[in-house]
């Protein structure tokens, strides 16, 4: 880790955890339809999904996507 002033600390790994409480949206009980996206699902193979953005950080990050997929209804995120 290091602090903007020059300081580094090297005397140990660090790792940093996020923890996203996200509601589970219930597709076929919303009003509007969720888009849908080509993307891979890793638990079935499947190349489509709904996907959905939450800004689950700061301000002047960019916006955490959500995908569930269409066919077996596995959900992960991508962050860009």
């Amino acid at each position: 880790m290091a602090c903007s002033c020059g300081y580094e600390d090297r005397s140990r790994d660090v790792v940093l955890k996020e923890k996203v409480n996200v509601k589970k949206i219930e597709i076929s009980q919303k009003k509007m339809p969720l888009p849908k996206t080509k993307a891979m699902c890793e638990k079935c193979g499947n190349k489509e999904a709904y996907y959905w953005t939450i800004q689950t950080r700061s301000s002047d990050e960019p916006e955490t996507r959500f995908f569930e997929c269409v066919k077996c209804g596995h959900r992960w995120r991508d962050y860009k």
